[in-house]
């Protein structure tokens, strides 16, 4: 193969079928290579259990709840969002007598639910947290659809001047000290958000600096009616990058699967093509959607050596775990069985939390234990977020009925010391359910069939390197993340490593193709002024 193209887009994930779209409908020939044989990226729907064939599932992502309504409008996206309603289980073990709470849509009977679980005391903090969100994730919006600036200009240009203090302290910070802010009194709660939000997809613990930053990320959903909450998708997360593959198509793109790129070419100090396993395209732009740690195999010696210094420093492995579950029935949650909405199937989804009436305490042993490369095991067992989506979405269930769930797990070691993960994987997945049998008791019965993906097991499916979900750690913030100009002319980055963050948004793509489209004599369709000089 032997072809020319304005722009080659290397991987059709979400962003770079984003940018496809906006680059292909400001006239220039765009040619996305994609190196699996289905586009995607993390945001596939599957079927990808061998015990039960028909059964629908996201393997990677498993919500949608931060991309911008603004760029989901430009695109002319209609995506087929359904509200978890309850969002968010919180259940005891089976037979304990710790406090429950479930929340939903309702934000008056989630106050009271907070009260009689936890204090008065307790629901006001929620309020006054919840408040302060808002006013951010308003304040904010605007900045993760531009350039980044570094922290403090970011809290200087969007933020209220109210806010700034607190919005670049929560930033540089940890979770659990900004939490500590508002007056909680129970530990139990203060958890179920550093967890939640704050270390989700990390690899970090409640206390690290920049904890701060991922749980404001993850509290920036503005979906029409979510309120604040992540949404699941009619047809699995498929649907949303099938969608975006059809935008690019229709605008001209021309979107190539089973096409790896192998080397990005340069002649002179400026991009001159792409080689990939069917040939050469020249090309003037390269837009790198896929990780940017696969950046310094491709270009080799021409990477600017402060960008190769600044991915290295930026550098961490995956310590997340999806296991994926084909279930025969909904688990069933004993101390959620006198909660107003789901009762005890807790709804869509479920959080296991260890530690009982001192969980920070099993949370910082969990990571210390991540640390040293052990498995956290009962009664430090890593957080679970447990995803029920056919009880919302029916449509990915199979004729038998069996329903599509994931257990996400945070954090296990990236390669367990002395050890590895095909050894370590069957036992620890049955340790897994075990745990969730102490939950919802039956469960591991219920098993169809599972598909683990350790680290290395994302990185196997998915590309991402070191197996981590963001590919650059949420940790790592605005300016301080991989740029969209590399300093290379001709070539740009637009993955889930730049600005804004990791996760299914898509504003990395925009900013990418914004900037490509800025630097670029556009009427020259590429063959003008060289980008990024």
């Amino acid at each position: 193969m032997s072809a020319r193209a304005d722009v080659v887009v290397i991987g059709a994930g979400h962003n770079g079928l984003v940018a496809a779209t906006l680059l292909a409908r400001a006239g220039l020939d765009v040619v996305v290579c994609e190196a699996a044989d289905v586009v995607g990226g993390a945001a596939r729907t599957e079927t990808p259990f061998a015990a039960v064939p028909g059964l629908r599932h996201s393997t990677g992502a498993y919500l949608l709840g931060l991309m911008p309504p603004e760029l989901i409008a430009t695109l002319g996206l209609d995506l087929p969002v359904l509200r978890r309603n309850p969002h968010y289980a919180l259940p005891a073990p089976a037979g304990s007598t710790l406090p429950s709470v479930v929340l939903g849509a309702d934000a008056a009977a989630n106050a009271a639910a907070i009260e009689a679980a936890f204090s008065p005391a307790d629901a006001r903090a929620d309020a006054a947290l919840n408040a302060e969100l808002d006013q951010l994730r308003t304040d904010l919006a605007p900045a993760w659809l531009a350039e980044p600036l570094s922290i403090e200009d970011t809290a200087e240009r969007y933020i209220r001047p109210a806010l700034r203090e607190t919005f670049v302290a929560l930033c540089r910070g940890s979770v659990v000290d900004h939490l500590a802010r508002f007056g909680f009194i129970s530990e139990r709660l203060v958890a179920m958000y550093a967890i939640t939000d704050g270390i989700s997809g990390l690899t970090a613990g409640v206390d690290d600096p920049g904890t701060g930053h991922n749980f404001l990320a993850h509290n920036m959903g503005r979906l029409p009616g979510s309120d604040g909450t992540w949404m699941i998708v009619r047809g699995g997360m498929g649907t949303v990058t099938g969608a975006l593959a059809d935008a690019a198509r229709a605008a001209g793109a021309q979107v190539r699967t089973s096409v790896p790129v192998r080397a990005i070419d340069t002649t002179a100090g400026v991009v001159s093509g792409v080689e990939t396993d069917h040939g050469r395209i020249d090309t003037t732009v390269v837009l790198a959607a896929c990780d940017p740690f696969r950046l310094p195999a491709l270009v080799g010696d021409a990477l600017p050596a402060d960008l190769a210094e600044r991915l290295e420093r930026i550098r961490r492995p995956g310590v997340t775990l999806k296991l994926n579950l084909a279930l025969r029935e909904v688990p069933h949650f004993p101390a959620l069985a006198d909660s107003p909405g789901a009762g005890a199937t807790g709804g869509a989804t479920v959080h296991l939390m260890p530690g009982e009436d001192r969980p920070l305490e099993a949370v910082r042993a969990m990571w210390a234990d991540v640390q040293a490369g052990r498995l956290p095991r009962y009664p430090t067992f890593p957080t679970i977020e447990w995803y029920l989506h056919t009880t919302v979405d029916p449509s990915l269930q199979d004729a038998a009925g069996h329903h599509s769930s994931a257990l996400f797990v945070q954090s296990v070691p990236h390669v367990p010391h002395g050890s590895d993960w095909e050894t370590e994987l069957p036992g620890y997945v049955a340790h897994l359910l075990e745990v969730c049998d102490r939950f919802a008791p039956g469960t591991t019965a219920s098993v169809a069939d599972t598909l683990a993906l350790p680290p290395s097991g994302i990185e196997a499916r998915f590309g991402i390197t070191g197996g981590h979900i963001h590919h650059v750690d949420n940790t790592v913030a605005f300016a301080d993340r991989v740029p969209y100009a590399t300093g290379l002319p001709g070539l740009y980055a637009g993955s889930a490593g730049c600005h804004p963050a990791g996760s299914v948004i898509g504003a990395a793509g925009h900013n990418a193709a914004a900037r490509i489209l800025n630097d670029l004599s556009v009427t020259d369709l590429g063959r003008g002024k060289q980008p990024g000089t």
